[in-house]
């Protein structure tokens, strides 16, 4: 890659790092947001799984945002909606902390919340997909793996910031601090820093691929998405099936498993989030190694051999001996940590 391809990337990543804290920040403070923005009257497992709503609605917006903001990328330039998705992420942010709680507003709170939150991933949605294909424009095949796996690793060192933002918030001040409006701090900071991300990205260039379809007055008149779907139905309904599982995976055990423990392992905040920060970092350094193989010998080959391992994985009886140890010896610790408590 050349200079000019690794500052692209480098300004691509740093967007995408940013935008993707200020989406899963919300989830580090799920216990906090559903005290103070539903009303205290309401069972606390109700306000969870309203809170937990909330975030999931973010996700189902993603699609359509997706949809909305790729037409764009494929007629207007990538440049321009990779400037668009960053900040339409930074407003909803920037807005979340300041939002009234449901004290001083009731349900327009939640309601509030929730269209925040609607906007979110409409953003994200545009994001993830356009960086992406952004950086692979501008890669071109020279590294393709790597450059892409780079990105993606620092698109996921956007939940390893937030952890961290979590930690810290924990460390400097009391849970009762915390609840009355430093929570706010992570959103707004957020939400400052992807205006920051705005004014860089208006200095990307535009990728060559895309100029050159527009000098050849090669972009489509059709409607991209009923391009896509027609000319590639197969690779659409095997990328959407693929990346379900691998979106499932993620939120799951790195975004719900660490209030999960907290809530039903009585395990502390502290524990819980040390240990996402290690299971975030290895997911990107696992995303690296990836890349690499797929460059040396060729992506269809790293994604079966990927596949075949999970399988062997599954069937090892040694392994599935070794869960169920763990599962029982989390059991007696926790067991043992509530008759201490008692």
């Amino acid at each position: 890659m050349t200079n000019s391809d690794i500052r692209n990337l480098a300004l691509a990543a740093v967007g995408g790092t940013l935008e993707f804290y200020e989406f899963v920040i919300f989830i580090f403070f799920t216990p906090i947001i559903a005290k103070l923005f539903f009303p205290p009257d309401l069972p606390e497992w109700v306000r969870q799984a309203q809170t937990f709503g909330i975030f999931a609605a973010g996700y189902l917006a993603r699609p359509l945002g997706g949809m909305v903001l790729a037409h764009f990328g494929d007629t207007r330039g990538r440049k321009r909606v990779f400037t668009w998705s960053v900040l339409l992420m930074a407003i909803p942010t920037l807005t979340i902390g300041l939002l009234p709680t449901y004290a001083s507003a009731g349900n327009f709170a939640p309601l509030l919340l929730l269209l925040m939150r609607l906007t979110q991933g409409a953003a994200l949605g545009g994001e993830i997909p356009g960086a992406w294909v952004f950086v692979a424009e501008h890669a071109r095949g020279r590294r393709l793996g790597l450059a892409i796996s780079l990105l993606t690793s620092a698109i996921i060192a956007g939940l390893f910031l937030g952890s961290l933002t979590a930690i810290g918030l924990d460390l400097a001040f009391a849970p009762e601090q915390i609840a009355r409006g430093a929570w706010r701090i992570p959103f707004l900071l957020g939400g400052s820093l992807g205006f920051g991300a705005v004014l860089l990205r208006r200095s990307l260039a535009e990728t060559a691929i895309f100029e050159e379809m527009r000098q050849r007055a090669a972009l489509s008149r059709e409607l991209p998405l009923h391009v896509v779907i027609r000319d590639h139905t197969k690779a659409v309904i095997a990328s959407i099936l693929s990346t379900c599982v691998l979106i499932s995976g993620l939120v799951v055990i790195l975004l719900m498993t660490p209030a999960l423990l907290q809530r039903s392992f009585g395990l502390s905040a502290h524990q819980t989030q040390w240990a996402n920060l290690a299971g975030t970092a290895g997911l990107g350094f696992g995303n690296v190694l990836v890349g690499v193989a797929a460059d040396r010998f060729s992506l269809r080959r790293v994604a079966l051999a990927n596949s075949r391992n999970d399988e062997e994985i599954a069937a090892d009886p040694v392994i599935a001996s070794q869960l169920r140890a763990s599962i029982e010896a989390m059991t007696e610790y926790v067991t043992a940590r509530q008759r201490h408590s008692s």
